[in-house]
Order: structure tokens, then C-alpha cells, then sequence
């Protein structure tokens, strides 16, 4: 599993025509776009706990859920029952759990993706994990909130230094104009949007953050990320 600005050493050594097989393949959406902003602060202050909320687009689900939402809606606002053929329920103007299987100890397997790739991303099973995946009426970009516990103090100000400089991420965090990431500004956008950067007030020390983090489920999280990824094959 391999985000190019995460852990691009996972593909050291693997170039095409090399003769040298392997399997590389694309985490998940959703982790994709959390570890897009988590890893450069786990870089520098080491994350003890993630806990992640996904407000996740129909473009996970494919296209058909794409069109089933634009439907939906027009027939809503019709007063027309809707169509509920992708999710079997109404979609438009409502969220709901991931639409994924629940598994035995009541995390669906969304959730458990987010957790289990994040571990292996990292290389590590120190950090403690836990997500709640909630599918939401957005046609492309997933949205997640984030809060990390970190092993090290860190201040919201170098916390924003970090993100600004890290590859592939835009920092968006103006609280004078309450200007912060959407799902609508980070479309067709190849960068993750992340914002809210603030110091978590349930801790009496700096070793608490929170996150808003928005990116594109097509691009940056699938096809951009594997065209990155067949980019450092050649």
C-alpha cells in the first residue's frame, strides 16, 4: 500500500523492467486523504492515537451513485418518491453509515480499512486507531475530522508550518473569515485541503491536535494517486 508522499521507501528498489515483481496497490480513499495530513505531524511529534470521522461522496460508491444522488434530489424536490436502487434508501438531503458490511465487533469494514491500512502504511502497531465512516450527500470530495494524540507537544502554529510545506497538501485555515475546506473547493483539485489546525482544549498540554481535512475521492484518493505511483516505476 503506497501514498507516494507518505511512504514512498515502500516502493525502494522496484523500478519497471527490472524483472523484480511485487504488488503494489492504492489504500483506501479514506485513508488516503487522512494520512495525506496526519503523517507530516506523526513525522514530527509521533501520533499516540487517531481518531477519525469520515463524511465520505457518492463518487466512493461509483458512478451510479453519482447519478442516483443528482435523481434523488430533483425528485425530492418534486415532492416523487425517490429511486433507491445503489444504497436502498434515500440519499439526498440525508447521511447514514458507510454502506459497507458491519463486521463482528461492530466497526463496518470501511472503518476497519482506515484502521488496518493506516497501521501498515506507518509500519506500525503502536498507534491506536478509530474511525466512524459516514456516507453524506457530496458528489466527489470525502471530508474527515480528525483528532490526534500525540507522543510529543506540538503547537498549532508549527502544526500549520508543517502542513504548509508538506507535498500535496493546502493548508486553508483563515479563522477571520471563517474560510476553512469544503468538499465543493477541494473537486477536480489534485491537492488534499486541510484546515481547522487547532490545539486540542480537552488537554491541559500541547499534545493534542485537531484537523478538518477534505480531498478529492477521484483524484487524490484513486486515480491521481496510482498515476503517481506508476510514475516512480519508470
Amino acid at each position: 500500500l503506497v501514498i507516494p508522499e507518505v511512504n514512498p521507501e515502500a516502493m525502494q528498489g522496484l523500478k519497471a523492467g527490472q524483472g523484480k515483481g511485487a504488488i503494489v496497490a492504492n489504500p483506501n480513499c479514506s485513508t488516503i486523504i487522512a494520512l495525506m495530513a496526519a503523517t507530516p505531524i506523526h513525522k514530527k511529534a509521533g501520533v499516540k492515537r487517531m481518531v477519525v470521522s469520515t463524511y465520505q461522496a457518492a463518487s466512493g460508491a461509483g458512478a451510479a451513485a453519482m447519478q442516483e444522488l443528482e435523481l434523488q434530489a430533483r425528485e425530492v424536490l418534486e415532492g416523487k418518491e425517490p429511486t433507491t436502487t445503489i444504497f436502498g434508501r434515500q440519499y439526498a438531503f440525508n447521511l447514514f453509515s458507510h454502506n459497507s458490511d458491519v463486521t463482528a465487533n461492530g466497526y463496518n469494514e470501511e472503518e476497519m480499512k482506515l484502521v488496518k491500512e493506516t497501521a501498515k502504511i506507518w509500519g506500525t502497531d503502536d498507534v491506536a486507531i478509530t474511525a466512524t465512516c459516514i456516507r453524506v450527500p457530496v458528489m466527489r470530495a470525502h471530508a474527515e475530522s480528525i483528532n490526534l494524540e500525540l507522543n510529543n507537544e506540538l503547537d498549532e502554529v508549527e502544526a500549520k508550518a508543517i502542513l504548509s510545506a508538506a507535498p500535496g497538501v493546502t493548508v486553508i485555515d483563515n479563522r477571520e473569515k471563517n474560510d476553512f475546506p469544503t468538499p465543493l473547493g477541494v473537486s477536480f483539485q489534485d491537492d488534499v485541503h486541510v484546515g481547522r489546525i487547532r490545539q486540542d482544549v480537552s488537554r491541559k498540554d500541547k499534545k493534542g491536535l485537531d484537523l478538518f481535512v477534505c480531498g478529492d475521492q477521484i483524484r487524490k484518493g484513486a486515480a491521481q494517486n496510482a498515476v503517481q505511483i506508476a510514475e516512480m516505476l519508470l
